[in-house]
């Protein structure tokens, strides 16, 4: 049975152009999927902390020897690495804030990137044969074309992060001029529209592999 996991970093809801991206991708992930399993992770209601000086102590610290407090720092964390260890694909939905992306999801990022779990102590990723999707909403139109394609740190960051942690295999559907749905140029569900070739082709990839 297919595991799904979905992380949504947006503080927009039904407004974020990233969800509604997530929801037409996974509309057609389940069509070919009976009876899948999706994991559905909203960053922005976990409660997630930035990495702090107790949760580095635990996290240097080697497990046989964690206090309870210690063992409690990194209880949410140790669910998260979790959630990624049991997922065959993973989509991440983001926006782009100031070019890269939000602070929740660098949270997550720096929780899930942990040591002797999903990343080896060689410098080696542990998180193999899995797949990625990631789904990024930009006011900005960052294509090969572009005049600022040399901004787009988002999709290099998390390129890279997936990488060091062992996905390579991974891709990205660009929403870029996602403004034009704040600036009432265009719907929310036309701009979907637009991207829904490359969602579906997404699906369908994370399907034959």
């Amino acid at each position: 049975m297919s595991t799904l996991l979905v992380i949504e970093s947006s503080p927009r809801g039904e407004q974020s152009i990233s969800r509604n991206m997530t929801r037409r991708f996974v509309a057609e992930w389940r069509k070919t999927r009976d009876g899948a399993r999706i994991i559905e992770r909203d960053l922005m209601r976990t409660g997630l902390e930035f990495v702090n000086a107790p949760w580095l102590d635990a996290y240097f610290t080697p497990a046989e020897h964690h206090s309870a407090e210690m063992k409690t720092t990194l209880q949410l964390s140790d669910e998260l690495v979790e959630e990624v260890l049991a997922a065959d694909h993973i989509v991440i939905a983001t926006p782009v804030y100031n070019y890269n992306v939000p602070a929740v999801l660098k949270a997550w990022i720096d929780h899930i990137v942990r040591k002797g779990i999903t990343l080896g102590f060689d410098g080696r990723g542990l998180v193999t044969g899995k797949k990625a999707t990631v789904l990024i909403a930009s006011g900005g139109v960052y294509d090969e074309r572009s005049p600022i394609r040399d901004r787009d740190l988002a999709t290099h960051y998390l390129r890279l992060v997936l990488g060091v942690i062992g996905i390579t295999d991974v891709t990205f559907v660009a929403g870029g001029g996602a403004k034009a749905v704040d600036l009432r140029e265009i719907s929310m569900e036309g701009f979907v529209d637009r991207l829904a070739p490359q969602l579906v082709r997404a699906a369908q990839v994370s399907e034959q592999g």
